[in-house]
């Protein structure tokens, strides 16, 4: 089971989301503890990173060690990553 820390900037993103939106978001984010036996989920080449996808949005987020720290929750469009 891996640790995951949302970031401050990640938290106020979620917030402005419409409320279902924001409760999806936050579920599939929980399911990321099971590391990296998570479905939707795919690494971005250009930066290491890795990005979930939760509907019109993805969740960009980086693997340290024990730890998934999420970084950014965009809605997905050609300027995502």
């Amino acid at each position: 089971m891996k640790n995951v820390t949302i970031l401050s900037k990640a938290h106020k993103q979620i917030g402005k989301l419409p409320r279902q939106d924001m409760r999806n978001i936050y579920a599939a984010l929980e399911t990321l503890a099971a590391w990296p036996d998570c479905r939707n989920v795919k690494r971005i080449v250009s930066n290491g990173e890795y990005r979930l996808r939760v509907g019109n949005y993805r969740a960009l987020f980086r693997v340290v060690g024990e730890n998934i720290i999420i970084v950014e929750v965009k809605k997905r469009d050609e300027h995502t990553y």
